[in-house]
């Protein structure tokens, strides 16, 4: 049991608790947090994004919609950890993907599946668990798998706005954060709590368990966790999705020592894998990545107990990645045909002031530096030579309470990045030139983005609240989009960088109004954004085989090149529920949701790999410790394509849920808390098909699926 908290310790973690960036005091997470006892604690959750102990995590939400949190800048969604339990996602892009606003990648459905947001992809969409960049290469191709596992997260939350620029202009479309508990933030009040889920699903013989526990006393915390998961091929209508099989497994051990001040915490992971890649040339050559990753984390903080600042916070960690590429190469063996490796170290350090009173009103902020490096090595047939990227900033966020609910928040960040490696110099026309290969050279690139963001929050009557925002955000060029040179065989492209890219630019300007309280909550956000600059990935037309000189002349590969573009964004996303009649101590209500994207060019042209528009809706009931719901999610065709791109027909995925919780007595059971139940996904086994996907054309996502899940904490 930790000690109890003086007076002035419980003003101090009341401040920390309540988040500055991102969730602001009066949100859903942060009354939550609030509610919980501090003499039970040593230490709360110290920013919007980082870990809260389970007991103060958002109260769970009878589908995917809700939680709202009303009273932030930007959208924030989350993903509570019922809704983990229930759904058991085993990609951040399957815990996400039926999100408004959100969707995913499937290029290897239930291994490869990173989230889209608003349709940006990839370099501008940011992954981390607690608050460290991911540490993987799952940017540079579809093909490859995030190495974090949902199954063992407290919460997945994804962050818009102004709070994005706390961690790089990388993070220009949203930052996907994975929360949990691995850097021990708290001690169980009852000195040790924990959770076990199992589940089986129909659609791939899919087996999994997952398990942490958390423990603690005397100032030290102590966090262990591990899971393991495997599926067969997948069913689709009227068949079976050769090639699709998958498995994976890991854990993390980590300790902090937690005092009246602050703590100090460090974790150290483990993530493997094994996935096949379905579809077209990479089912023939049976295709397959082996993920695997090492990684350390540090976490702590202090509180001052005088001085300038409340808070004091820093963030450290690196990884060690590799992934083999494995498969029946031009020779008819099977063997390893490219090797993809990644290290990378990153480190922040925060300093949170205290509140400054103006004529204006109440001024709270935090200054910020964050560094970086990263060294990619493919081998083989990797598309992309030896690139080293550095990456240093200081940011600043400042919120202004000026009273009556009106609340201002203005955030900048500067960065330096340089980027080195080898360049090629390709044809103007990108076709090989008989008897003359492409130059090549040395070559350092330096940018310097600079972001700013300014928002404004109101408080409405009825429990409403309003936001605007706008903001001007320069993303610099990644190394694979300045220097890709080759094959990639699992993606089936021949990708080509630009060494000579800019700067991109976005300026946005974005509406939103969200209620997250009483009988109807709401989360609606209507955004326009326009960019100068904009780097995607153009398909030429041309095919090509293994080398350059193939290019014109071959047929296995797509070629792709790393192009700039002015283009504008615009698109909204909504999500409703209502608690419509009273039944037992819950509610019977209905919900609906609907989001689309338009993304074009200045010449009319359409952005390519656009999520389609979604509508959606259903009723629930949640009572008595039941909870059933029935929900239908309509995506309509999709026809604003880009060149060489197809249409995809529409489809519908009809889903249905039924579980039951019941409370225990841990001295019988040895458990507090039991959740059984049955979901089921497609149900009525449509063909669906995902617009945003390279694969769109040659695979089907999985058909009528049926998943029975078990959930004991304790």
């Amino acid at each position: 049991m930790s000690r109890p908290l003086s007076p002035r310790r419980k003003r101090i973690v009341r401040l920390a608790a309540l988040p500055l960036l991102g969730l602001a005091p009066g949100s859903a997470v942060a009354q939550a947090q609030q509610a919980v006892s501090l003499d039970e604690l040593s230490v709360t959750s110290p920013s919007p994004i980082q870990p809260a102990p389970r007991a103060a995590a958002p109260a769970a939400s009878p589908n995917g919609i809700l939680p709202v949190v009303a009273s932030t800048f930007s959208p924030v969604t989350v993903v509570t950890s019922d809704q983990i339990a229930r759904d058991q996602p085993r990609t951040l892009g399957d815990a996400l993907s039926d999100r408004p606003g959100i969707s995913s990648s499937t290029y290897a459905p239930g291994a490869a599946s990173r989230p889209i947001i608003r349709g940006l992809d990839n370099a501008r969409v940011r992954i981390q668990e607690n608050g460290i960049v991911s540490g993987d290469v799952s940017e540079l191709g579809e093909d490859h798998a995030v190495p974090i596992n949902p199954l063992v997260s407290d919460r997945i939350e994804v962050i818009r706005g102004p709070a994005t620029l706390r961690y790089g202009s990388g993070a220009i479309g949203g930052v996907v954060s994975a929360e949990n508990n691995r850097i021990p933030t708290f001690i169980p009040a009852r000195g040790v709590s924990g959770q076990v889920m199992t589940g089986f699903s129909s659609v791939d013989n899919g087996r999994l368990g997952a398990a942490s526990v958390d423990a603690g006393g005397d100032g030290i915390a102590v966090h262990a966790d591990g899971f393991r998961t495997a599926t067969d091929s997948y069913a689709i209508p009227g068949g079976i999705q050769r090639n699709s099989a998958t498995e994976s497994q890991g854990g993390a051990v980590g300790i902090s020592a937690i005092g009246d001040r602050g703590f100090l915490g460090i974790s150290y992971s483990r993530y493997e894998g094994l996935y096949q890649i379905p579809g077209g040339e990479a089912e023939e050559a049976r295709t397959r990545l082996t993920p695997r990753q090492d990684k350390l984390a540090a976490r702590g903080e202090i509180r001052p107990l005088e001085g300038p600042f409340e808070v004091l916070r820093f963030w450290a960690g690196g990884s060690v990645y590799r992934h083999d590429e494995v498969g029946i190469g031009e020779s008819g063996i099977d063997g390893i045909q490219a090797i993809f490796k990644n290290r990378e170290v990153e480190a922040r350090i925060e300093a949170q002031h205290v509140p400054v009173f103006t004529a204006l009103g109440t001024l709270t902020g935090a200054v910020g530096v964050q560094a970086g490096r990263r060294v990619i090595n493919t081998q083989l047939e990797g598309f992309l030579p030896a690139t080293e990227s550095r990456s240093n900033a200081v940011y600043l966020f400042e919120q202004l309470d000026v009273g009556h609910g009106l609340r201002f928040q203005a955030a900048g960040r500067i960065e330096g990045d340089r980027l080195n490696s080898t360049a090629t110099q390709f044809p103007t026309d990108y076709l090989p030139v008989p008897g003359e290969d492409p130059a090549r050279y040395a070559l350092t690139r330096r940018f310097a983005p600079k972001s700013l963001s300014l928002g404004a929050l109101q408080d409405l009557p009825y429990g409403f609240v309003a936001s605007l925002n706008g903001s001007y955000v320069e993303r610099a060029p990644t190394g694979y989009e300045l220097f890709s040179q080759g094959p990639h065989d699992a993606t089936a492209t021949f990708e080509i960088g630009d060494p000579r890219l800019r700067l991109e630019r976005a300026r946005t300007i974005e509406a939103s109004i969200r209620r997250s309280e009483g009988p109807l909550r709401l989360d609606a956000t209507g955004y326009f954004t326009r960019y100068t600059g904009f780097i995607y990935k153009r398909d030429t037309g041309t095919r090509c085989d293994d080398d350059f000189a193939s290019c014109g002349s071959g047929d296995e590969l797509r070629q792709i090149v790393y192009s700039q573009a002015n283009a504008t964004f615009y698109g909204a996303e909504i999500g409703a529920q209502y608690d419509a009649i009273p039944v037992g101590n819950g509610w019977f209500g209905v919900e609906a949701q609907y989001d689309f994207v338009r993304a074009q060019f200045d010449d009319g042209s359409n952005v390519p790999r656009i999520p389609p528009h979604r509508l959606g809706g259903g009723v629930f009931v949640r009572a008595d410790g039941w909870f059933a719901r029935v929900n239908l999610l309509h995506a309509f065709a999709h026809t604003a394509i880009a060149p060489f791109e197809t249409t995809t027909p529409g489809w519908n995925d009809l889903r249905a849920e039924v579980s039951y919780t019941a409370s225990l007595d841990p001295a019988l059971y040895g458990a507090s808390e039991v959740t059984l139940g049955l979901q089921g996904r497609n149900l009525l086994d449509d063909d669906i098909r995902n617009s945003a996907s390279f694969k769109k054309d040659e695979i089907l996502l999985p058909g009528r699926n049926l998943r029975l899940f078990l959930t004991a904490r304790f």
